[in-house]
């Protein structure tokens, strides 16, 4: 069989079941949102005791993205994906049967541990297809992510009313687990492989390489955890607005980003990683300015609005350099990339509390777009993204 058969045929079939991946792994954390409150209410926990709680879901994602990338690096992505996928859906219905606070504990570390190891493990599948498909899928991959956690996030709460927390989390294990079983005979098998060096300080120097893509990915995903915790506290606090309206500024952003994201291959086929990257940071920046400079609601959603055009296919373009580095297998970029940037997530919107708490919240947005002239310094690296077009 031809190549030229074997892309029209079997590749679209494997892109739409790392897709599927993404769309399982998203679905369950989107879930898990809506079940907080009822699982403070469970364990008769406080704010503060709840906050802790959240914090061992983030360490046990940090502690596990390490680890799968050492071993998507020698056993390749498709098994790992799909044992994660598999142990992550009775995971939310585990937790819901756990009797006390310890005990829950350690399943939310489980949990967060599995999501984050299946999230390497997607990502490097996603660039296996990317390099056998050879044109870019990354950011319709996380945008399928987005639309699993939206799709979570609002039948969630829905299901718990109806059925309870037990009938909500029996549900999701069936509908993530028939997911995964949907994408399990097509996810792309990749065979361990190590990408050939690179020339001069690429050769010598590839953890240091896989650092400064780190940072790069880190600085992108800082601003979009600060609009996810900060954005609805600036417009009602700062801009008067009303409670319902309060949440208008991160609608107008994931809607936005999941728009760019579904289009967001197309764009990066047809300009190339390094221009598209610097052209989304530099509308992203645009927005964030916009956003702080805003006397009105619908003026600071604008911004907000704007801000999600362009940091929607930064995060992937940095997903699919650390991929592709030379010297490096994909698990252990991606892993790299992975492990700073939800730190960033996880850590940085307490410092950011810390600091609007001097400032407001306005100066914040006005102080992000800091971040992305390193971005912008560093876009050079996101050639390596590009190298899902070499045939070799």
């Amino acid at each position: 069989m031809s190549d030229t058969l074997v892309l029209r045929g079997a590749m679209p079939r494997e892109r739409l079941a790392v897709s599927a991946l993404f769309l399982a792994n998203g679905y369950v954390v989107g879930n898990w949102a809506p079940r907080i409150p009822s699982f403070k209410a469970d364990l008769g926990i406080d704010e503060a005791e709840l906050g802790l709680m959240i914090l061992a879901f983030g360490i046990g994602s940090l502690l596990t993205m390490p680890l799968i990338g050492a071993v998507v690096a020698r056993q390749g992505s498709r098994r790992i994906s799909l044992m994660t996928g598999f142990a992550l859906a009775p995971v939310l219905l585990v937790l819901t049967l756990m009797p006390g606070v310890w005990t829950a504990a350690v399943a939310l570390v489980v949990l967060g541990g599995l999501v984050g190891g299946m999230d390497v493990a997607m990502n490097a599948n996603a660039v296996a297809v990317e390099r056998r498909m050879r044109r870019a899928v990354m950011s319709s991959c996380h945008a399928w992510w987005s639309l699993g956690g939206l799709i979570g996030a609002a039948t969630g709460g829905v299901l718990i009313g109806q059925f309870g927390p037990l009938g909500h989390s029996v549900a999701v294990f069936l509908v993530a687990l028939g997911i995964v079983l949907a994408a399990a005979g097509s996810v792309l098998a990749d065979p361990p492989a190590v990408r050939e060096p690179g020339s001069g300080r690429e050769r010598a120097w590839p953890g240091l390489l896989a650092l400064f893509v780190g940072v790069m990915g880190l600085f992108s995903m800082i601003p979009e955890g600060a609009i996810l915790d900060w954005s609805a506290l600036y417009l009602k606090q700062e801009l008067g607005a009303s409670v319902e309206a309060a949440g208008l500024a991160f609608a107008a952003f994931s809607a936005t980003m999941a728009i760019m994201r579904f289009s967001g291959d197309l764009i990066r086929d047809r300009l190339g990683a390094v221009l598209t990257l610097r052209i989304s940071t530099l509308v992203a920046g645009s927005g964030l300015l916009l956003a702080s400079l805003a006397d009105s609601v619908p003026v600071a959603a604008a911004g907000f609005a704007l801000a999600g055009l362009g940091i929607a296919n930064m995060v992937p373009i940095a997903f699919s350099a650390a991929g592709n580095l030379p010297g490096l297998a994909p698990g252990v970029g991606i892993s790299a990339v992975s492990f700073m940037g939800y730190s960033g997530l996880l850590f940085a919107p307490s410092g950011i509390g810390f600091i609007a708490r001097h400032t407001g919240l306005g100066p914040i947005w006005l102080g992000l777009p800091l971040l992305y002239i390193i971005v912008l310094l560093l876009s050079g690296l996101a050639r390596h993204a590009d190298a899902v077009h070499d045939p070799h």
